[in-house]
């Protein structure tokens, strides 16, 4: 299981922050040891891995598998995600009446 699937896109998540090494952000040359905590965010989700053993070379994402542990928790079932309502595109700006119900459902 690799992060990411290349090394230019594990550089970019790491220079706009979305990696963290025991809790502070990574930076490209940040070295891990064993029993990091390594917590990536991407699409939303943020997988949670721990390093199991140090590799000094490149080698392919099968042997990487064996080095990482996961811990990233499962996702959430279908029925615990907030649903967000959304107007139609076109539709334009909601009506007073809308804007009132629309109100009074967030409870204000």
């Amino acid at each position: 299981m690799r992060l990411f699937r290349t090394r230019a896109l594990a550089a970019a998540a790491i220079r706009s922050g979305h990696v963290k090494v025991n809790g502070d952000r990574a930076k490209p040359a940040t070295q891990v040891k064993v029993g990091d905590e390594v917590r990536v965010r991407e699409g939303g989700i943020e997988r949670i891995v721990e390093v199991a053993r140090v590799i000094e070379k490149r080698v392919g994402a099968a042997l990487v598998a064996d080095v990482l542990v996961d811990r990233t928790p499962p996702p959430p079932k279908p029925t615990e995600i907030a649903f967000v309502p959304t107007r139609d595109r076109g539709a334009g700006r909601p009506t007073k009446r809308e804007r009132r119900e629309i109100e009074k459902f967030r409870g204000h």
